[in-house]
């Protein structure tokens, strides 16, 4: 199978990658073959310009987003990883989100009907966050960010969703925590 895996962390020590590295061994063993999408390490531009903007409405995109729409393409189960900070995806992950799933591409509009264009595709989203399951609950977080995200992302686009991780408190998980999760991601691939 063909992976893709997007990833926004700045900190190549994060959790974060730690979960990446755990994707990536994981998927190795297994014999599939590999793309990944560090955000940082690419240097990709997160702006939405007005000449994006105007691009898109043409069926034109940069040259920096067609190279990520081709992975796109290309991939028949997509990976995202990134941390939840101030409630939502980093800024450099909702900039990919918002240059390279364009209209045309992610989605368009038939008679008025919103249609997800990247249907076929299967995803899980990992995220770690800082606060507990508990506390997101009590806030209603937790379908907020289901919402906005699974939702107003992935399923508007057309993904399948087959797993959404969020591990909580992980600002100061225990190496125990960690190998938990490591285990629970290994499992889902």
């Amino acid at each position: 199978m063909r992976h893709l895996i997007i990833y926004a962390h700045p900190n190549s020590k994060s959790l974060n990658h730690q979960l990446l590295e755990t994707v990536t061994e994981r998927l190795r063993s297994a014999n599939h073959e590999i793309e990944i999408r560090d955000l940082n390490q690419i240097n990709f531009n997160p702006v939405l310009s007005l000449e994006d903007m105007q691009g898109q409405r043409m069926g034109k995109v940069a040259d920096d987003v067609q190279t990520e729409q081709d992975f796109i393409s290309w991939a028949e189960h997509i990976t995202f990883i990134y941390p939840i900070w101030w409630t939502g995806m980093p800024a450099l992950m909702k900039g990919y989100i918002d240059r390279v799933f364009s209209y045309g591409f992610a989605y368009r509009y038939d008679q008025g009907i919103q249609k997800g264009l990247l249907t076929g595709k299967k995803t899980v989203i990992i995220n770690t966050h800082g606060k507990s399951h508990d506390e997101y609950e009590r806030m209603g977080m937790d379908k907020a960010l289901s919402l906005t995200s699974d939702q107003g992302i992935f399923l508007y686009s057309g993904f399948e969703i087959i797993q959404h991780f969020f591990f909580d408190q992980a600002d100061r998980a225990s190496s125990e925590d960690v190998e938990i999760w490591k285990e629970q991601i290994k499992n889902r691939y």
